[in-house]
């Protein structure tokens, strides 16, 4: 995919170039994206500038050297591509994206400035969009990013409409400023008041900073506002009450809307609240009501009383909701789900005998027909069974050769038996097939880092999924990991830091947590490890890295 692209903005330079001079490009590129393929970021750049070199005037190669040495640690490359680009496209938002970035990256704040406010001053909204991402992700110290938010922000250069002022406070929230969140709030309050985002938001920063109570007024203020007239507004800020550690109070507004009961999305949002509450009096109350309607075969309606039975404990009566499915996109995954309720009611062999059917069902479709595969391989590890576990995936396979979701589910059963050489196999199957697919790229990498000790060859592997997925935070902690084995725990630590900006996960802390132990800011690790334990605190990587600083 990557290698067509490329040979896509060669073949436009090709329109105007002498055909030497497309030569020279061709051979070029063909080197830099094979390079990409390899994750060897660093050579790709090298290639993709010699390749802009030989074409003058070509902006495109310029823009795909900058691009990659964005990702890379040599500023010297990326000064000289985004000199090249800038050269060649002096008012592109990319180009000014980009000189953003390698101002922050090498510290110089004015200069940053400077081309953030270009952009906010003439970029629209496509502007903001793109300098709130440089702030965001193109500085290795979050404290600098920050600094630079509250210089424009100060100095008023910062778009003042609702959209970009809450994405704003995000930002401030999310690099660790709170008081730069303060700021930008106070100044919502005035000019927004009744904005929501801003007010979800604000109920985020006083739940953080242990002023629960506020938090809750400020929920509860929400709550009682005219907003809540589009259900969108009205699901988020019944999600903020679970945040808050009260899924209760988010199940009764949703219950409290007019015509709430009308729309299944949200019946569906508050029986899972009313099943996260243990609240398992309303949730039969909300179970009956659904069931009055029932009747009429609605597919959709059926499915969820399904659900809301599962959430219930009641697996016969979720059997009967699910078999009582009477189509459309909802019976496929009635079907097996009343395998799984089949499970729970210890009727094993009917169970796996309606697997089996659905297997070899010919009408099924080929998805189907897949996943019945999968699910008994979850079953069966439930029952401990490991050998029929194996089997089924190993069925599976024989059904779907190199199918990537069976290949990807018996590579991680092999990971937690610890047969790592059979994992790596196994995703590198997948990657025959799916040389792009991101998720067996980092897999593999991640694996390799964590599990081996052949760190530059997973640092080359998490390298090609991070190109295609910059933003993914799985892929950031796979990077940052990698990192740490390799020793370099500064640069680790501000990457697994992002990571967990992006995404509040379990792994993710208790990697942060293993870096700054062995960087010695234990007390400051020991922080973490607590965090990572609030939010799972079973997850295996949390229980290694305990173990492994005897903490």
């Amino acid at each position: 995919m990557l290698l067509a692209a490329a040979l896509c903005t060669v073949a436009a330079a090709a329109a105007h170039a002498s055909d030497g001079a497309v030569e020279a490009p061709l051979r070029e590129v063909m080197a830099a994206e094979f390079a990409v393929s390899a994750g060897r970021l660093d050579e790709a750049v090298a290639w993709y500038l010699k390749a802009a070199r030989a074409a003058p005037g070509d902006a495109a190669l310029a823009s795909r050297a900058t691009r990659y040495a964005l990702m890379g640690r040599d500023d010297r490359a990326l000064g000289e591509a985004l000199a090249l680009w800038r050269e060649r496209a002096p008012e592109s938002l990319g180009m000014q994206a980009a000189g953003a970035t390698l101002a922050l990256r090498t510290g110089k704040a004015r200069a940053a400035r400077r081309g953030l406010e270009a952009m906010l001053r003439e970029g629209g909204a496509r502007g903001w969009l793109a300098a709130f991402g440089v702030i965001g992700t193109g500085s290795r110290d979050p404290a600098l990013s920050a600094r630079v938010l509250g210089q424009l922000f100060d100095r008023g250069a910062l778009p003042t409409e609702p959209m970009p002022l809450s994405a704003a406070g995000q930002l401030a929230l999310g690099l660790g400023d709170d008081d730069l969140f303060g700021r930008i709030d106070a100044v919502a309050r005035e000019l927004h008041p009744d904005d929501p985002a801003m007010g979800l938001l604000r109920v985020q920063y006083l739940h953080r900073t242990g002023h629960g109570d506020d938090a809750r007024a400020v929920l509860d203020a929400l709550a009682a506002a005219d907003v809540l007239v589009a259900p969108r507004i009205r699901a988020r800020v019944a999600l903020a009450y679970a945040g808050l550690g009260d899924p209760a109070a988010g199940a009764a507004l949703l219950a409290a809307a007019p015509g709430g009961d009308d729309d299944l999305g949200q019946v569906a949002l508050r029986a899972s609240l009313l099943a996260d509450a243990d609240d398992k009096v309303a949730l039969a109350a909300l179970y009956d009501d659904l069931a009055k309607g029932a009747e009429v075969p609605n597919p959709a309606r059926r499915l969820l009383l399904a659900q809301v039975a599962e959430f219930l404990e009641r697996p016969g009566e979720a059997l009967d909701w699910y078999r009582s499915v009477p189509g459309g996109e909802q019976r496929a995954t009635a079907r097996l789900r009343a395998t799984k309720m089949l499970h729970d009611l210890d009727r094993g062999e009917e169970a796996y005998a309606a697997l089996h059917a659905l297997q070899q069902d010919a009408d099924a479709d080929d998805q189907l027909r897949r996943d019945a595969y999968l699910m008994e391989s979850e079953l069966r590890r439930e029952d401990g069974n490991a050998a029929a576990e194996l089997d089924a995936l190993a069925r599976g396979l024989a059904a779907f050769p190199d199918e990537s979701a069976l290949l990807y589910s018996r590579a991680l059963m092999w990971e937690r038996r610890d047969d790592i050489a059979r994992a790596e196999a196994d995703l590198r199957r997948i990657l025959v097939a799916e040389p792009d697919n991101t998720a067996a790229l980092n897999a593999l990498g991640y694996t390799l880092a964590d599990r081996t000790d052949r760190y530059r060859e997973a640092l080359e592997l998490i390298e090609r999924a991070r190109v295609a997925e910059p933003a993914n935070a799985a892929i950031i902690d796979s990077y940052g990991w990698v990192l740490h084995r390799l020793g370099r725990n500064e640069e680790a630590l501000v990457e697994l830091r992002r990571a967990f900006v992006l995404e509040k996960d379990a792994e993710i802390a208790a990697h942060v947590g293993t870096v700054l132990w062995q960087l010695g800011r234990r007390d400051e690790a020991m922080e973490w490890f607590e965090d990572a334990r609030g939010i799972d605190p079973d997850n295996r990587s949390l229980q290694r890295a305990l173990e492994d600083v005897g903490a």
